[in-house]
């Protein structure tokens, strides 16, 4: 599974299909993310005691930006160690459709040294949709301690909720009919940065 220190050749960048329209590129991810950096510093009032979690795949990717964000934002020196600022949150044995797909691999979850408990939690994602995803992560959290808040922060919202949950920060929120797909793609998992959406019919769509 492909997470934020993937190894290797990235793959080569995929152009949109001829059905697909973009509604992101790199420059607006970009300035989506600057954006959600500072409203969850703003949020909590700075940095001190927050965590951000990436859920896998695009996730953690995410969180790994924001992190540099905040990081620079607040001054820190360029490549000062950030684990103890973000991680990687797996859901794959917390997911509600892991009976009809057992054969999904679990991603690696890494906390920072000192814990969640009593710490903000950030969860980051790249598209919310149904809200079973964030379900699964917040089950996955409560296994491993006790926050003292959890926020949401994704870089798309579809809309087509099935649960009662809401993102906190949203870099775009993106109306979509239930047959299209969003792609995204991000240059440490895909080799570029970009946001489509699919409509049916279409090759390579994901949500």
């Amino acid at each position: 599974m492909n997470d934020d220190t993937s190894a290797g050749p990235r793959p080569a960048a995929s152009p949109p299909a001829a059905d697909s329209s973009r509604v992101l590129g790199p420059e607006e991810i970009r300035r989506a993310l600057t954006r959600i950096a500072h409203e969850v510093l703003e949020s909590g009032h700075g940095a001190e005691d927050l965590v951000l979690l990436g859920i896998p795949h695009r996730g953690v990717p995410l969180a790994r930006r924001l992190a540099e964000q905040i990081a620079r934002a607040e001054g820190r020196p360029e490549g000062e160690d950030l684990t103890e600022l973000y991680g990687a949150l797996d859901i794959t044995m917390y997911r509600d459709d892991l009976r009809s797909n057992p054969t999904r691999a679990p991603s690696p979850t890494r906390i920072p040294r000192s814990g969640i408990d009593g710490r903000t939690v950030v969860l980051v994602d790249d598209v919310l949709y149904s809200g079973r995803t964030i379900r699964a992560a917040l089950d996955a959290l409560s296994a491993i301690g006790r926050p003292a808040a959890v926020r949401l922060a994704v870089l798309v919202d579809r809309g087509h909720r099935q649960l009662p949950i809401r993102a906190d920060h949203v870099g775009k929120n993106l109306p979509t009919a239930r047959s299209e797909r969003v792609h995204v793609q991000l240059a440490e998992t895909d080799g570029t940065d970009a946001v489509d959406i699919v409509r049916p019919g279409a090759q390579g769509e994901r949500s």
